[in-house]
């Protein structure tokens, strides 16, 4: 047994922390292919910082580069006081960020951003310029390589210059849609902000006006309502596919999570319109394929991470007004206000809730007998093996609860067998769904694949009743595999688009061979792998081919299914037009289809004789 004495303790320096536990601070690592990957956080906390010099009414224009693994940014804001330079880089507890007079309301509270950007990078380059004077840092991993000042006829600001270290972000490249995603709702957030990246500028004149009116892929029901206020601003519009595109932010924080503005913009919408129509509507009639984003501005943001993707806060600190009433009263207000000077605008919608509660209404006998179908199916078959924590328990280890929906019995079985029961739960499907493509919702309760799917993820009312966060397709690398995970696809852009768009669903990836030698083996996820596998391990190597999840032993699945799994985060942008997506990849067989099926035809999915 191992001895625990005075020996044992010990105290990390700062740095350390940082890079022991970096999931602490930026979320995962990652190798930049996720938008939620750790490269993208480093860069944002650091233009975080430069979006808060604007908010407080500091320079106008934020420079970014990003040149190979090279990221730089330079803001015109105030700069960082020189005499602090190195001690705001790299002590935990030290910068502006407590100070209420120099920061009323900014993204980051404690300051710990441009500590975690230091700590995780090979080199790191600080500088700020104030009033012709110059204080520059370099560091190494959170280590103080060189410091010194000089004079300087530069604007006033600060730069920073680090490559994020490669040996614990692993093979990793930038993904620029990702990074101007970002920087375009930075300036949708910061109106009269000029964000220039590389060859590209971003500026907004309207907000989340322009937000909304860019995203949207065709023409909305209405022209979007428009709505500002001291530290609020709301637009919104209706559109005509099923569930609700709702984006939120905080303090120019992208809220991908949501939090409590988001629960409370839902609420207010439904009460408000409930209210003008004197109507008592169901609020998922009211909500159906609304578009629309909200913005609140709050002092001490509280969030549920570094990564800052969800806002915990109850209570606003200027004066303790709840966050929930403030936004409620400004929709109640504006709204209700907007809708009476524009009768047309009102009438629309009021077109559209009836038609959403016709349609729910039509088909709420089928509802309630999926229901009892679906409680009889949980209680009497195996199609479920359900995990004992879920998405909305009160549980430290909720945010790890999946469901691995798998096709057949010795697929799941190999998955059922490898899980982690607390947390992993497998959905099994009976031979391929239906292709649901152009179909009512009226199909989800009638098809009982469908009908029992929904209910395991138990969001037939509300997506907030989610119980998985991570919803993981697991079908074979094989041609039928594809079909099926094409099938799941359809099913959930068509009727769920925002368990994709709140970024729940993942295509799970395990290995298509095994290289092995006696005495290494290699697990490989492409021929090109496969390839150089084999060149590595030499003469008398065995190579399986996996055609099917059921021939991977447990043993071997349970380390792609645990703290190594791989999952490719299915994802959908403002600028993806549902139904043109749909229509062409499940619609008829056209000619376009079958050229691009022809010109990405992937030979590593073909099952190949070796």
């Amino acid at each position: 047994m191992g001895t625990y004495t005075e020996k044992n303790i010990r105290t990390l320096n700062w740095n350390e922390h940082i890079r022991r536990r970096p999931g602490m601070y930026i979320g995962k690592l990652g190798d930049g292919s996720s938008p939620d990957d750790g490269i993208y956080i480093l860069l944002k906390e650091v233009i975080d910082n430069s979006v808060d010099e604007f908010a407080m009414g500091f320079g106008k224009a934020i420079y970014v580069s990003i040149k190979e693994r090279s990221v730089t940014i330079r803001d015109y804001g105030r700069g960082i006081p020189l005499g602090s330079l190195v001690d705001a880089s790299s002590k935990i507890n030290t910068g502006g960020k407590y100070d209420d007079e120099a920061f009323k309301k900014s993204v980051g509270l404690n300051g710990v951003g441009l500590k975690a950007v230091n700590a995780l990078s090979v080199s790191c380059h600080i500088q700020s310029y104030r009033e012709g004077e110059s204080h520059f840092a370099k560091f190494s991993r959170g280590e103080l390589i060189e410091e010194g000042r000089i004079a300087t006829s530069e604007k006033n600001g600060t730069l920073v210059t680090f490559i994020a270290d490669d040996e614990l972000f692993e093979n990793y490249t930038y993904n620029f849609e990702f990074v101007e995603n970002m920087l375009k709702n930075y300036s949708y957030l910061n109106t009269g902000l000029t964000i220039k990246f590389n060859d590209k500028e971003f500026f907004s004149k309207n907000g989340l006006l322009d937000l909304l009116n860019e995203g949207l892929t065709k023409e909305p029901l209405y022209q979007p309502i428009h709505l500002k206020g001291d530290d609020i601003e709301i637009a919104i519009t209706h559109g005509n596919d099923y569930g609700e595109g709702i984006s939120s932010f905080v303090n120019g924080q992208y809220t991908t999570q949501g939090g409590t503005h988001l629960a409370a913009f839902r609420e207010g919408i439904a009460k408000t319109l409930k209210e003008f129509y004197k109507k008592d509507f169901d609020p998922s009639d009211v909500r159906q394929s609304i578009i629309a984003a909200v913005s609140i501005k709050v002092q001490e943001p509280q969030f549920e991470g570094q990564t800052k993707t969800k806002l915990g806060s109850k209570e606003m600190t200027a004066g303790g007004i709840s966050i929930r009433n403030f936004i409620i009263d400004f929709i109640k207000d504006n709204l209700d206000n907007y809708l009476h000077k524009h009768p047309e605008t009102a009438d629309i919608i009021l077109k559209k809730i009836l038609d959403s509660e016709k349609e729910r209404k039509a088909i709420s006998g089928i509802q309630k007998l999926a229901r009892d179908r679906a409680k009889k199916a949980n209680l009497h078959n195996r199609k479920l093996r359900d995990c004992r924590i879920h998405y909305n328990d009160k549980n430290e280890r909720a945010e790890e609860s999946t469901l691995f929906i798998t096709e057949g019995d010795s697929a799941s079985g190999s998955i059922t067998k490898s899980r982690d029961v607390a947390t992993q739960a497998v959905f099994s499907l009976r031979g391929k769904p239906q292709n649901s493509y152009g179909l009512t919702k009226k199909i989800v309760y009638e098809n009982e694949e469908f009908n029992l799917l929904q209910a395991a993820l138990n969001i037939e009312e509300d997506l907030e009743n989610l119980r998985y966060n991570q919803i993981v397709i697991a079908t074979d690398a094989d041609v039928d595999g594809m079909h099926i995970r094409l099938l799941l696809l359809t099913f959930f852009l068509q009727f769920f688009p925002d368990l994709i768009r709140q970024g729940h669903l993942h295509i799970l990836q395990t290995p298509l061979f095994r290289v092995r030698n006696k005495k290494e083996t290699i697990y490989c996820y492409s021929i090109e792998e496969r390839d150089r596998a084999i060149k590595k391990l030499g003469s008398n190597t065995e190579v399986t081919r996996f055609k099917g999840l059921g021939e991977i032993s447990p043993d071997e699945f349970r380390g792609f299914i645990g703290e190594n799994i791989k999952l490719e985060r299915v994802r959908l942008s403002n600028d993806d037009n549902i139904p043109e997506l749909l229509e062409f990849y499940m619609g008829k067989n056209t000619p376009d289809r079958q050229g691009f099926i022809r010109a990405n035809l992937r030979q590593d999915v073909i099952v190949d004789e070796l």
